[in-house]
């Protein structure tokens, strides 16, 4: 069989070249190459049909319709909307509100703000979809009136950041599986993909280790809700109404602050916190108006606070509620890691990343795909604990 040896720009094979091109030339490679291996009726050259995919999978033929199947879907996007709007108007709050001089203090380049200003021009993107899928183009451009924290600088704004991209991609990732219309499921998963990106950069740019964890944790559209709305003061008549839950506010008095601890851009950093380590807990009690022009009240159909449920990686653990007075009290951070063997836990801890904790009435049992089973017994929460 002839075989030429193609001579390359600098007039040598190098020896993987020289290795490939002699194991074609021989026969070897002629599957991998494309040639057939087997021949078809006496022909060696007639091309093999194509075999059947695998039998099962949704919606996988016929013509994908881009339209909501049910309320569910329509509000869950409604909210996705109202995710997107905001992370919008924030990038581009910090970006405008800090000099270049203060950006290199906290060890940011131009190249860094270039970054976040591209993260600012995706949430542009993703607001006209889900408009889009709901039918009303008009809303990807809705004006709101935001309420964010005192920033102490930069670093506060970043860490804000990587917090509100948390709730926004878990907040995804906690219904995507239940919409009734696969293709609207397809194509919100192409924009949440973008976000989880973005919540890692800004835990490097805080300073964080930016993949802290094995699993990120989903959420429901309620825990979303309760941890958004309290950041939004007004917006436009032509915004629909957000029709998910709101749970009276929880706060970790004594949450971790990863910006007194490191400075931009990432390094490998431990956890923030460890097993055994007291949470702070104060909550308020169901009735407070909140949200958008004070619409929204706070609600709750649990009973008498007992349990903490912690929402991380692929689990939902609880810890007793401990020193209850009121409306406050104490946990301790449990242990484990994600997998048990019998004998002892092995892998990533249990608790890790910027991860969920509830008060609740109950410890029910519950995987991350039937989550939204615990709503009825929520006291306070969710707030994000920044564990590592």
């Amino acid at each position: 069989m002839g075989c030429k040896f193609q001579l390359y720009r600098n007039g040598r094979l190098t020896m993987l070249q020289y290795i490939i091109t002699a194991l074609a030339c021989s026969g070897v490679l002629q599957g991998v190459l494309g040639a057939p291996t087997q021949s078809v009726g006496g022909n060696p050259n007639a091309s093999l049909p194509a075999l059947p995919p695998p039998s099962g999978g949704v919606q996988v033929t016929g013509v994908a319709d881009y339209h909501f199947d049910s309320a569910f879907d329509y509000e869950s996007f409604n909210l996705v909307l109202a995710v997107e709007l905001i992370e919008y108007d924030l990038f581009g709050y910090g970006l405008n509100r800090w000099n270049v001089s203060d950006w290199e203090a906290a060890g940011l380049t131009a190249d860094d703000r270039a970054l976040i200003a591209f993260f600012q021009q995706q949430e542009i993107g993703h607001a006209k979809l889900a408009a889009r899928l709901m039918g009303r183009p008009d809303l990807s451009n809705v004006t709101c009136t935001y309420q964010y924290p005192n920033f102490t600088g930069i670093l506060d704004w970043l860490d804000f950041n990587q917090k509100a991209t948390r709730f926004g991609e878990s907040g995804v990732y906690g219904f995507l599986g239940h919409l009734n219309d696969r293709s609207t499921s397809a194509a919100l998963l192409s924009a949440i993909s973008t976000e989880a990106r973005q919540q890692f950069a800004f835990r490097q740019l805080e300073g964080l280790f930016p993949v802290a964890h094995w699993f990120t944790p989903g959420i429901t559209q309620s825990m979303t809700w309760t941890l958004l709305s309290r950041h939004i003061s007004s917006c436009e008549a032509r915004r629909p109404p957000i029709k998910w839950n709101i749970f009276p506010a929880l706060n970790i008095t004594n949450n971790p602050q990863p910006t007194a601890a490191s400075n931009a851009v990432a390094h490998v950093t431990g956890n923030l916190t460890y097993p055994g380590r007291t949470l702070n807990l104060t909550w308020e009690t169901p009735g407070k108006l909140v949200g958008p022009d004070l619409q929204y009240v706070t609600r709750s159909n649990a009973s008498e606070p007992k349990y903490v449920a912690w929402i991380s990686q692929l689990g939902l653990n609880y810890t007793r509620l401990e020193n209850i007075n009121g409306t406050s009290g104490t946990t301790v951070q449990p242990g484990g890691n994600l997998w048990f063997n019998g004998t002892e836990y092995t892998g990533d801890p249990a608790v890790n990343g910027t991860m969920f904790i509830l008060v609740t009435d109950a410890n029910p049992p519950l995987s991350p795909f039937n989550l939204s089973a615990i709503e009825t017994h929520i006291v306070a929460g969710p707030a994000e604990y920044q564990s590592g």
